[in-house]
């Protein structure tokens, strides 16, 4: 909600339903009839592709601030892409297609709104192929825990992630994710605890993933 105008961000609020859910709730499905956006105002939600083998993956965590299910606002009869799931008790506020349309026919503006959350995703996934095809294994993994360190900063920088799930997120293998972490914790960045990460120097880690 950053880069949208203080005035389209309140219209935007005022036809959102709140929603909430508890941990591990899914959120949608994958192939499920895509209605609505989520601005997400407390928690963090796993975002969940399938791999041509059939496997679950995790490619993304969004948090306070951040959006998910974009595509909905853009073009009828779209079904989602990915599975949404909240990792802990979460709240979002949810914009539904008809209310969306109706806002944007007495305030056109508002459809700026929509452009900037498209932006920004676009940006990330530029992000993401880019790093996929010239950053280091290694790099990728730093970059994520820097990420996701500062996303999980309200929590005294524990990030309650396994490292399979890491893995996804930085496109590698969690052998090649136990030994990057294992280095880290060497250098004091890190401690490694059982089914999470706890960050101890996130300025390091964010200098090194450059």
């Amino acid at each position: 909600m950053n880069s949208v105008p203080d005035d389209d961000a309140r219209r935007l609020l005022s036809i959102a339903r709140r929603r909430r859910f508890s941990r591990n709730e899914v959120v949608f499905h994958r192939e499920d009839p895509s209605d609505s956006l989520h601005l997400i105002s407390k928690g963090r939600f796993a975002i969940r592709i399938m791999t041509p083998l059939g496997d679950s993956v995790t490619i993304g965590i969004r948090g306070p601030g951040d959006s998910f299910g974009e595509m909905s606002l853009v073009a009828e009869g779209r079904k989602r892409s990915a599975t949404v799931e909240a990792l802990e008790d979460a709240e979002t506020f949810a914009v539904y297609v008809a209310e969306f349309r109706r806002l944007c026919r007495d305030h056109p503006s508002v459809n700026q709104a929509l452009i900037g959350f498209l932006a920004e995703e676009l940006d990330r996934q530029n992000e993401l192929l880019l790093e996929a095809l010239y950053v280091p294994v290694e790099r990728r993994i730093l970059r994520r825990l820097a990420e996701l360190g500062t996303l999980y900063a309200g929590r005294d920088s524990v990030i309650p992630l396994t490292q399979e799930q890491l893995a996804e997120m930085a496109g590698t293998s969690r052998a090649t994710v136990n030994r990057v972490l294992r280095e880290e914790q060497k250098r004091g960045t890190v401690e490694l605890r059982r089914g999470s990460t706890a960050v101890l120097d996130g300025a390091a880690i964010v200098r090194r993933s450059r």
